[in-house]
């Protein structure tokens, strides 16, 4: 694809999921199909982090504060100036949640009652990753404690009830738990009201 697709009121979509929950296929899908360009804000972050500090994959709460803050504050002026990017991180949807230009998708993992099904995250994270359940597990329950604990004193003041999943947050949300990478994006794309002869 040449030409990156014009989207009306829309410059950029924000994916933001659980881990595992499959936030970057799609993300990369839809990226692929808008002829966009594709992000993956935390994991390059955290990645650059993790490296100049030598921390495991599960070990975020060892992360200096003023290292979430900076790569927010990134993050935002990415939010505020870019166009034509799919950017894919935690936090991209609620650091968007006020901007009328910005389409975010929640990915969540969940069944018809609305349980996060654990297991099925996990799995996918051994399947992707090649790792073991030891790491795939302590990668999907004790990253995502560590992370929520920080970010909810950073962002939330503490509320013991927050999510960066919340739905009020977001303009969509993709279940992948029911659908295939293929469906995902369909729903995703239907609810962006993306028309194939767009340009």
């Amino acid at each position: 694809m040449d030409q990156p697709i014009k989207l009306p009121n829309t410059r950029i979509v924000t994916v933001s999921g659980r881990i595992g929950a499959g936030s970057t296929s799609l993300a990369h899908n839809l990226a692929k199909t808008l002829g966009w360009r594709h992000v993956e804000g935390g994991e390059i972050f955290w990645e650059a982090v993790r490296n100049k500090m030598n921390l495991a994959p599960k070990d975020t709460k060892l992360r200096p504060d003023e290292e979430d803050l900076l790569f927010e504050e990134k993050q935002k002026e990415m939010l505020k100036n870019e166009e034509y990017l799919v950017l894919e991180s935690k936090l991209a949807g609620f650091c968007a949640s006020e901007m009328a230009d910005v389409f975010r998708i929640a990915v969540v993992c969940e069944d018809k009652e609305g349980n996060d099904q654990v297991e099925t995250r996990v799995k996918r994270l051994i399947d992707r990753e090649k790792v073991s359940l030891e790491e795939a597990t302590a990668e999907v329950l004790e990253r995502e404690a560590n992370d929520l604990n920080k970010w909810r004193r950073l962002y939330a003041k503490n509320d013991p009830n927050w999510i960066y999943w919340d739905k009020k947050y977001y303009n969509a949300t993709v279940n992948t738990y029911f659908l295939n990478q293929e469906e995902c994006l369909k729903q995703a794309l239907e609810a962006m009201n993306f028309k194939k002869n767009e340009n």
